[in-house]
């Protein structure tokens, strides 16, 4: 587990993010816009938008998810991922995150770690998550996802 926390903070330095022209948003104000991110992203799954899910993710082949499926790199295999898994409004069924905690890893990086909870009419399915918020281009994004 140390393993899997060394590189979801090599991640983050390896990923440029500085923008000379944007300040960073005080850790409050990072928080409440993480929160807000992850709210949006439980509403575009419930309505089945599974491309607006993916606005909180940082469009970029860097991308890193690490699933069921193992590690896989970019935006659009994610989105071509949850498009194959979850065909239908049936498989996406009705999302909810729990947070569990969102911690700052540097300036313009947070670690969140949470559960959802995914209710479903072919039958429900629960997991956790772990993932890391980077301050790209003034816009905060998930630049790492494991999800289990």
């Amino acid at each position: 587990m140390k393993l899997i926390y060394a590189l979801l903070i090599l991640l983050v330095f390896s990923c440029n993010s500085k923008d000379k022209n944007n300040l960073l948003p005080s850790e409050k104000e990072a928080k409440t816009a993480i929160e807000k991110i992850l709210a949006s992203q439980e509403i575009a799954w419930n309505n089945h938008d599974l491309e607006g899910f993916m606005q909180g993710y940082w469009k970029n082949d860097s991308l890193r998810f690490f699933g069921s499926k193992g590690l896989t790199y970019g935006w659009d295999k994610a989105l071509l991922n949850y498009q194959n898994g979850y065909p239908s409004p049936d498989e996406t069924g009705t999302l909810k995150f729990v947070i569990t905690d969102i911690s700052k890893i540097e300036n313009g990086a947070y670690l969140v770690f949470g559960e959802y909870h995914l209710e479903r009419n072919v039958g429900n399915a629960n997991g956790i998550f772990t993932i890391v918020f980077k301050y790209i281009n003034g816009h905060w994004k998930i630049i790492a996802d494991m999800s289990c």
